[in-house]
């Protein structure tokens, strides 16, 4: 398998992009365009578990991902997807729609532990490398103190709920009510750090970073 420094990111979530970048990685976005329902991946089946639902999306995203790189014509270079999902036990939490919704979640997550999952999955096409397909779960335990409701409708008129699972975020204002974390911070965020190294390094990722040039 060739080394290479690119990696095409199929998400739309900046948090990502930016976490990448952080980590020195090239990266192309490669992103659904109008016709490809997207939404649609992420809806969840009856009685589905938190992790089988994280795993299947993030599955469904990256075969949709290589899909578009064939069609689009694109360089070859490994694809990265991955999906974040807040579970209450087994209540998905997933990202609110409206502000009204926003608000029950944090009601619900108030002075609770949850657990925040991210699964992560790299795949090369099939072709003149050989393709392959590499996935990660990561797995996190949050906790929030009290939160009244002032608190909660004032974070939710922020803003910053809306388009994030479970409606909040950990790098922003939330974090202010989070006394404690177990896992993987960047996880969290949506992109945990040390598992999607691995698979990028077993995809043939190779990148100057701390520790110097990784690759295969």
């Amino acid at each position: 398998m060739t080394s290479t420094s690119l990696v095409y990111l199929a998400s739309q979530s900046p948090r990502r992009l930016q976490l990448l970048q952080q980590w020195g990685l090239g990266c192309e976005l490669l992103l659904p365009t109008a016709d490809e329902d997207a939404e649609a991946l992420e809806v969840v089946q009856p009685g589905e578990a938190p992790k089988h639902y994280v795993q299947r999306v993030t599955h469904l995203k990256l075969q949709a991902a290589l899909a578009r790189l064939a069609q689009r014509g694109l360089p070859v270079a490994p694809v990265l997807c991955a999906d974040t999902t807040v579970a209450l036990g087994r209540t998905i939490l997933g990202k609110p729609a409206s502000a009204d919704e926003a608000c029950a979640m944090l009601r619900a997550l108030s002075g609770r532990k949850h657990r925040v999952l991210t699964a992560v999955a790299v795949g090369l096409p099939h072709g003149g490398t050989g393709g392959g397909h590499w996935s990660a779960l990561s797995e996190s335990w949050v906790t929030f103190a009290p939160l009244s409701d002032a608190e909660i409708r004032a974070y939710v008129a922020t803003g910053e709920p809306m388009g994030k699972a479970g409606a909040y975020a950990i790098q922003g204002l939330a974090a202010m009510w989070v006394p404690r974390i177990q896992g993987s911070y960047t996880g969290i965020m949506g992109l945990p750090a040390f598992e999607t190294a691995t698979l990028l390094r077993q995809a043939g990722i190779a990148w100057v970073g701390m520790g110097g040039t990784h690759g295969t």
